[in-house]
């Protein structure tokens, strides 16, 4: 290792001892280094023709240009070739990749290359190079970061044949206090992606200024480095708890460092104690994730902080915090519709009546879990009770024009038979017309009653 250069203060005292007349041995006893040292430098001195008394506006920086003028130039060439150095920091980047890793393959393509010790030094001397990294300073209650772990839990889901599906695991992470959530869901989906926020909220007991996600399509349905579009449930969701959505930069990891730290504590934390585990249902691995939160957030301190992630909760972002809603929040889903020209919408193979007059309009659609409803221009049009997906319709008499009330069908007819007559007409006394014209249409084409009715005994 080379040795350290001595600081620019002491070669002025060393400069300025010597002038006066004091031996080496007494110069380095005051200075505080060894003879050598002294004697080395004062030949430094020497052969770059300074002497004291020093300019008064020479500075440390051109003393010591002066001195090491020659200093750190390698005449010739190393006696190895060096490695790819941009190469290994690249695979320094993967999962679960050490220095140690790369030296060993180093050393296996080059078996007389550097040796462990001096193969870091080079690393790290070439990767002080680097452009450095700015700190981020995180405020009480601020800021929720959330993000899912690269990898899942297996589940087994069919016990006769063993098939395993891969629980996917989210997680959250406050700034100030770094409280870790982390919650297992079937998939990353939307209705998944909203649930486990909700959860993460009433686990910590209040809600955060901002919500920092990073881009995925779930978030933000298109990323923008000045004016993101999230998506309208996330941002609905958000506004539900008064809080704001601020998606990471575009191919910036470094804006949410600390969910990412985070996530690397829970795949080790978590998933490296899990992995001998078993579980056949989602409940059974949210109760294991939440027995190993519960340790690392009360019970293992931070070591530089001394102090458990739920007393800095308490201390420093409980009080920043903003309360739940009194409500719980009900999932909602928006979807973008055109109403046909029969003045019904198509949401999930059922057919919904808006008013005639927005026949042909561009609607938005809010799916919940009961109702569905319509908006145009954010006025709401429509409303209607949720129906399966049968491929009918739901009609509400008030959106039909005047015109198609008396033309319209009964609930109820049977289709014309093969014979070429019509099939009867069932009509409900709750949606059959009173009047005489509509009986009498009704009975023209009723055919005979032998056809429909059978003579009982």
């Amino acid at each position: 290792m080379p040795m350290e250069r001595m600081s620019m203060r002491r070669v002025r005292d060393c400069m300025r001892l010597k002038n006066a007349g004091i031996s080496t041995r007494e110069i380095a006893r005051r200075v505080g280094v060894a003879s050598s040292t002294v004697r080395l430098t004062l030949r430094r001195c020497e052969a770059a023709g300074i002497a004291w008394p020093l300019d008064v506006d020479l500075t440390d920086a051109v003393l010591e240009q002066r001195l090491f003028a020659n200093c750190g130039t390698k005449h010739g060439h190393r006696r190895h070739e060096e490695p790819d150095w941009a190469a290994m920091h690249r695979e320094m980047k993967r999962k679960h990749v050490t220095l140690s890793i790369l030296w060993e393959e180093y050393i296996e393509r080059d078996p007389g290359g550097y040796r462990y010790s001096r193969f870091c030094d080079l690393y790290l001397e070439w990767e002080a190079r680097l452009p450095v990294t700015m700190r981020q300073t995180h405020a009480a209650g601020e800021r929720l970061f959330v993000d899912y772990a690269g990898d899942g839990v297996p589940v087994v889901i069919d016990r006769l044949t063993g098939e395993i599906d891969m629980a996917q695991i989210f997680v959250a992470v406050l700034g100030a206090s770094s409280f870790t959530f982390a919650r297992a869901s079937w998939t990353q989906t939307l209705h998944d992606w909203i649930d486990a926020h909700v959860h993460a909220f009433e686990a910590i007991g209040g809600v955060p200024s901002l919500l920092v996600p990073d881009n995925t399509k779930t978030a933000v349905i298109k990323a923008c480095l000045y004016d993101p579009l999230v998506n309208r449930t996330y941002a609905e969701m958000a506004a539900h708890y008064d809080t704001a959505i601020l998606p990471a930069r575009p191919r910036r990891p470094r804006d949410k460092a600390k969910v990412e730290h985070a996530v690397l504590i829970v795949e080790r934390w978590l998933l490296g104690r899990l992995r001998h585990w078993t579980f056949y249902s989602l409940a059974e691995v949210n109760a294991a994730i939440s027995e190993l939160l519960k340790h690392l957030n009360e019970e293992r301190s931070i070591r530089r902080l001394g102090a458990t992630r739920r007393q800095l909760l308490e201390e420093i972002d409980r009080p920043a915090l903003k309360s739940l809603p009194a409500e719980l929040y009900e999932f909602c889903e928006w979807r973008l519709r055109r109403v046909g020209i029969d003045y019904h919408v198509e949401v999930d193979a059922h057919y919904y009546s808006v008013p005639y007059r927005f026949a042909r309009a561009e609607v938005d659609v809010r799916l919940t879990a009961r109702t569905v409803e319509i908006f145009l221009k954010g006025e709401r049009i429509a409303a209607h009770l949720r129906m399966s997906g049968n491929r009918k319709h739901t009609t509400v008499a008030e959106h039909m024009p005047s015109s198609h009330l008396d033309d319209r069908p009964h609930p109820r007819r049977r289709s014309p038979d093969r014979t070429g007559h019509g099939g009867a007409v069932q009509t409900d006394p709750r949606t059959a017309p009173a009047s005489g014209t509509g009986l009498s249409r009704v009975s023209r084409h009723r055919p005979a009653r032998s056809s429909l009715w059978r003579r009982t005994s």
